[in-house]
């Protein structure tokens, strides 16, 4: 007769590990130093396409896991907690972006996938200097690459694919 709560292999953890409500888990998770907290997330970026014509949006897809059977918390030296980039430039713009120097935290379960995603309009924004006018511009033909990556100083969790624009 198989245990009240289901066979061996459809039971939940009862040990409580997955759950961030565990508070033995959580007291364990703050111990984690955030060197291995760093080499535990594991971060990857997708496209919804390979290919696309100039101007066409491109959607992105960024999956962050904590390779951890522990709730852990990664700090970030601003408030931005990640970020993209299409052929190194931040957000695909040459404008700058002012952060406030206050760090900021990004949690996760034990084992937990967060995803983000982000819609690049497909266009290069050029910031005017002066007098000249912010415009848009298409990436030229051929291969892009596209990146993402947790806002962290130094070595980071990041990854990158690439595109093709045709046309």
């Amino acid at each position: 007769m198989p245990p009240a709560n289901g066979p061996v292999g459809n039971r939940e953890d009862r040990y409580g590990f997955d759950d961030t409500k565990s508070p033995i888990a959580d007291a364990l998770g703050k111990f984690v130093p955030q060197a291995v907290v760093r080499r535990a997330l594991s971060l990857s970026v997708r496209t919804d396409r390979e290919t696309y014509a100039p101007g066409d949006p491109v959607e992105l897809t960024v999956e962050v896991e904590n390779q951890l059977p522990l709730p852990v918390a990664v700090e970030t030296p601003t408030r931005r907690l990640w970020g993209w980039t299409v052929d190194g430039e931040l957000e695909a713009s040459d404008e700058r972006i002012y952060l406030p120097e206050r760090p900021a935290k990004l949690t996760f379960r034990a084992g937990e996938r967060k995803v983000f995603t982000q819609t690049w309009n497909g266009l290069f924004k050029r910031v005017g200097d002066g007098d000249a006018p912010t415009r848009w511009v298409e990436p030229t033909r051929g291969v892009h690459e596209i990146g993402a990556y947790l806002a962290l100083d130094g070595d980071r969790p990041e990854d990158t694919t690439e595109i093709r624009i045709d046309g």
